[in-house]
């Protein structure tokens, strides 16, 4: 059941999503390697940037360095406004190309750009609408100054049947550790016991509900 749930996809588009945030309209390129770059105007706000990876495209090398580079370019112009990063990606890519070419490091170096742009003042703001897991995770969404998921988005450190190949485990024991155990389990709501999780309830209305609420906020509505 677990296993099955870890390729499932998100009941809403990245089009709809965009549709609900930005009602006055929004510009989107998609780029290279499953990379978006776009914009948007916000009423009250002004001018949003937006990046991301999407359609659950492992992020690879190439991803992460095109990403990055819109993150810098945007430094470089001193930009202030706040930069929105899209996230579905099923995790980072899975290649022996990936690893020898030093896949690690253009991963850090993404986590960096996003770490200076918010030094710079630009607000980061991580939006996890479909599936986020490990490298690729921690690089885009959890590198961000805050980060909003829909309720039927899907993070995870791995895979279960990763994790069993692995450590060498049976698949049915990870299943049962994940029941009580939250490093182990995908899915928000094992976010909740760690402290990494604020409910944002319909309107706009934050509860803090850890310690880290910059960290990770579990977004109930998005009406």
């Amino acid at each position: 059941m677990l296993a099955s749930l870890a390729f499932r996809r998100p009941t809403m588009t990245r089009d709809e999503l965009l549709t609900a945030l930005f009602p006055a309209g929004c510009s989107i390129q998609p780029g290279g390697f499953g990379t978006l770059r776009g914009m948007a105007e916000l009423p009250g706000t002004g001018r949003v940037e937006i990046i991301g990876i999407e359609a659950g495209t492992p992020l690879g090398i190439e991803g992460a360095l095109i990403l990055s580079g819109h993150v810098l370019d945007l430094v470089a112009a001193a930009s202030r406004a706040p930069l929105l990063v899209l996230v579905d990606t099923a995790a980072q890519e899975m290649a022996r190309r990936e690893e020898l070419l030093g896949l690690n490091e253009a991963l850090a170096h993404l986590a960096k750009s996003l770490a200076l742009a918010a030094e710079t003042g630009m607000f980061t703001l991580g939006l996890l609408y479909g599936r986020a897991a490990a490298g690729a995770f921690i690089a885009t969404a959890l590198s961000t100054q805050m980060l909003v998921a829909l309720p039927d988005a899907y993070p995870s450190v791995m895979d279960l049947p990763s994790i069993a190949r692995v450590t060498k485990l049976k698949l049915e024991t990870l299943e049962a550790l994940a029941q009580t155990t939250p490093i182990f389990a995908p899915g928000l709501s094992r976010y909740s016991p760690p402290g990494d999780r604020r409910d944002l309830a319909a309107g706009g209305a934050g509860r803090a509900a850890g310690r880290h609420p910059r960290r990770a906020a579990a977004a109930r509505g998005y009406a």
